[in-house]
């Protein structure tokens, strides 16, 4: 891989070893090596072919699984990855999408399940694009492309394919109904990508049997269609009433049912396979658990997960349920439960467990736009008194941070530093508004919440003010730039992975999908509302810049591309502040775990040296 930035930026220093103790040293590294699994799909009509994605080879790869034989099986193997795929319903065949060095711009392929065959284009007919959507039936298959036009769907079906969609507007296949008659896309022809609306076509002709749509400011999340051959209802997310809630859809019969639980926070949901119930997860203040919701009776459940994150869910034809659970302190594990039983593991990966981490305890600290929650975590061991502090700024900004397992907070955290983990506004779970809090003016009101938090960790005795670091990837990176430039006195140093860095550049060169969502985020796009992108992108403050920066960038990143990284390294070329720069040759981020431990070095022995820890 080049990991060589260009010559006339000074590049990243990738220490050798990043702790002088060899027990630390082996045991960050550790956390990172450690084979995991995401947790297994099946096929719908052959449960006993199952696909997973593990690092178990060093790179992210997609897996087989022969539940009869118990065989397992490296599907892909390429240099840079591969992360999403999917099985046809007969289980014959595995589809995976085939893109170049992390780019995301492609096909997908499809190859034998039971090995032996080389990956094919899997609808020929279907040009190059970004992927949006993918349904597979045993009659047909729906499948969304994005290109800078907009988005196309298309129908494959006797050997011949056919578009049925065309808008310029960010769109894409949603769920195909089991008998196949029914074909559910998610668009926004009304113009807010950000709150979509759902339609529902006959795949005979693909006319307009339903359309739903909940107004501005409303999205409607289209899930799946009833596992049932002949049930029209349609599982949809509708917000209503300020948060994510369940909706069902009988759309033959035009009919609803809003699914009112009696939880805090937000909720998703799938199907159990008989669809008499759902297997509903929660998300409440950085924790996830599961429940079993009866359509029957309207009784919901607990099936007593305990506090964590649930990173994936789904329900056997048995009724088993396969669940990934993890938290601060513990690596994941893929469980499966059954009623009257305890959980066993379901899949062990080859090779060592993870070595464990430091829990996180929440922080709730009041903000001008409401009350902040944020996860702290201090070093074990840590001596008394106010630490060097990470501050880390998921992505997104549609995310959160949770009570889960990370490999990259537990070295910061053998590295001496507590880490806060802020779910500013713009983050999901905590409902609709604070979510779109951050509609018109991105990043600087995120920041405001950010400097909250920072207020209080330094009140509280927490953070030594003078040792204090912002750090985060993608959104997480824009923001950290922006904090080093309208936040120059709170920050000794930053760290920016994949960042937007010159709004108005990024805008030109990202993906489609993503220029859609940044005109239904800024109120436009930059011909629309110049003045906006000018006040929210951390070029326009880069000369107020004061301390040192690490930019990470992708040479293949269609989100946050590479060009407008070099705008605003050149500018801070131009002054004495001192910054570094890890280029590399993948997309946004990398799924090669080599890679990822380059990078995480690099990111912490600049922190150090920033800090004075080294």
């Amino acid at each position: 891989m080049n990991t060589q930035p260009a010559a006339q930026h000074p590049p990243a220093v990738v220490p050798d070893q990043l702790f002088e103790d060899a027990e630390a040293e082996t045991r960050w590294r550790a956390r990172f090596l450690a084979p995991r699994v995401s947790t297994p799909d099946w096929a719908l009509d052959a449960p006993s072919a199952s696909l997973y994605v593990s690092n178990a080879s060093g790179v992210w790869e997609v897996y087989s699984w022969d539940r009869e034989s118990g065989e397992h099986r490296q599907v892909t193997d390429r240099p840079n990855g591969t992360l999403h795929a999917t099985l046809s319903p007969d289980g014959e065949s595995i589809w995976w999408f085939s893109d170049t060095d992390g780019d995301e711009f492609g096909s997908w392929v499809r190859q034998p399940f039971a090995g032996g065959g080389e990956a094919k284009p899997a609808v020929p007919d279907v040009h190059d694009g970004y992927p949006a959507g993918l349904e597979i039936g045993h009659r047909l298959v729906a499948v969304g492309v994005s290109t800078d036009d907009g988005s196309e769907l298309f129908c494959h079906r006797e050997g011949k394919t056919e578009r049925f969609y065309a808008n310029e507007a960010d769109a894409g296949i949603a769920s195909l109904s089991r008998d196949e008659n029914l074909l559910a896309i998610s668009h926004s022809e009304h113009g807010d990508s950000r709150h979509p609306a759902v339609r529902v076509l006959a795949t005979a002709g693909f006319a307009t049997v339903a359309e739903k749509w909940d107004g501005e400011g409303k999205g409607l999340d289209p899930l799946e269609f009833s596992p049932v051959a002949g049930d029209a209802r349609l599982l949809l997310l509708h917000e209503r009433r300020g948060r994510e809630e369940l909706l069902l859809w009988d759309v033959e019969a035009d009919a609803e049912r809003e699914i009112e639980l009696d939880l805090p926070g937000e909720v998703s949901a799938t199907w159990y396979p008989s669809a008499d119930a759902l297997l509903v997860v929660h998300f409440h203040e950085g924790g996830s658990s599961l429940h079993r919701y009866d359509l029957e009776s309207g009784e919901l459940s607990s099936l007593d997960t305990p506090r964590g994150r649930i990173g994936g869910a789904g329900v056997r034809p048995d009724g088993a349920i396969e669940y990934s659970w993890s938290n601060a302190a513990n690596p994941p594990v893929i469980r499966t439960k059954r009623a009257g039983a305890e959980d066993v593991v379901l899949l062990t990966p080859p090779g060592e467990v993870a070595p464990g981490s430091a829990p996180v305890t929440d922080a709730f600290v009041d903000g001008v736009g409401g009350r902040i929650h944020a996860l702290v975590s201090r070093p074990d061991g840590a001596p008394d008194g106010p630490l060097p502090t990470l501050f880390s700024l998921h992505g997104g900004p549609h995310a959160s941070d949770e009570d889960r397992f990370s490999a990259y907070r537990a070295a910061w955290l053998d590295a001496g530093f507590a880490v806060v983990e802020v779910n500013y506004r713009g983050s999901t779970g905590y409902g609709s508004a604070w979510r779109d809090a951050i509609e018109g003016r991105p990043g600087l009101t995120e920041l405001e919440d950010v400097a909250a938090v920072h207020d209080w960790a330094v009140q509280s005795g927490l953070a030594d003010p003078a040792k204090c670091v912002v750090n985060g990837a993608s959104w997480g990176g824009y923001l950290s730039l922006l904090a080093m430039g309208t936040q120059p006195g709170r920050w000794t140093a930053g760290v920016a992975g994949v960042p937007v860095a010159d709004y108005i550049a990024a805008y030109e060169d990202e993906m489609e999908q993503l220029r859609a969502f940044d005109r239904a985020l800024f109120g436009g796009s930059p011909e629309d509302v110049p003045a906006v992108y000018r006040e929210c992108s951390p070029l326009t403050y880069v000369d107020a810049v004061a301390a040192p920066v690490l930019v990470l960038a992708g040479d293949n990143d269609p989100r946050c591309p590479i060009r407008q990284i070099e705008n605003y390294l050149d500018r801070l070329a131009a002054r004495e502040v001192r910054y570094e720069f890890y280029r590399y040759d993948a997309g946004h981020g990398s799924l090669v775990i080599a890679e990822t431990l380059k990078q995480v070095a690099a990111e912490i022995h600049f922190a150090q040296r920033a800090v004075g820890l080294r």
